[in-house]
């Protein structure tokens, strides 16, 4: 990783963290709005979404929205695979820190859904272009994990984050995958 890539993450993420908590809110309905309306918004299926860590955007708000038949999903780490797995999760389930810390679903081997049985995946992301590339925290997993499907069983995929993460240009890697859409509180951007 270029240690522009590595200063660009730690700028976007300090940013990001300043923001006051009523501003978070605030966004968080914001980009709900953009999520639903965007022309491929989830109407039903399995429906992939993160839970916000570091200031990442809250996607409460658009969860609560989604329609009924959509099963809304978060992401666990298959560390033997190095790719995303899925699990159906409802406010109130059981959750426990991975090993970033950040919360996952506790589960039976059962419950693991891959990302072709997703409708849709919301990302997390730590800076975006206009051009719907995403620069995620440096791990690779949301790349891999889609990288590893043809571009025929791909689920909708579309960065989240906030208007202040926006950067000119970003210089993808052949192995990044570019977001069907970015949304942020006040827009959506396409490739």
């Amino acid at each position: 990783m270029s240690s522009s890539a590595i200063e660009l993450r730690k700028h976007m993420r300090d940013a990001r963290r300043a923001l006051p908590p009523d501003t978070r809110l605030r966004a968080a309905n914001g980009v709900a709005e953009q999520l639903l309306q965007l022309p491929f918004a989830p109407q039903r299926g399995y429906v992939a979404g993160y839970w916000a860590v570091d200031g990442e955007m809250p996607l409460h708000a658009w969860q609560l929205q989604l329609p009924a038949e959509c099963i809304w999903c978060l992401p666990v780490l298959d560390d033997a695979s190095g790719t995303l797995k899925f699990v159906p999760w409802r406010v109130g389930d059981d959750t426990a820190p991975n090993k970033f810390g950040i919360p996952e679903p506790v589960f039976s081997a059962s419950a693991l859904l891959g990302a072709a049985d997703m409708a849709f995946v919301a990302m997390p992301l730590t800076a975006f272009d206009a051009n719907a590339h995403r620069i995620g925290m440096g791990g690779g997993w949301y790349d891999r994990t889609l990288g590893a499907l043809s571009a025929q069983a791909r689920p909708r995929s579309v960065g989240v984050g906030y208007e202040i993460q926006r950067v000119d240009a970003i210089e993808p890697q052949p192995w990044d995958i570019r977001c069907d859409a970015i949304c942020t509180e006040s827009r959506s951007y396409f490739p």
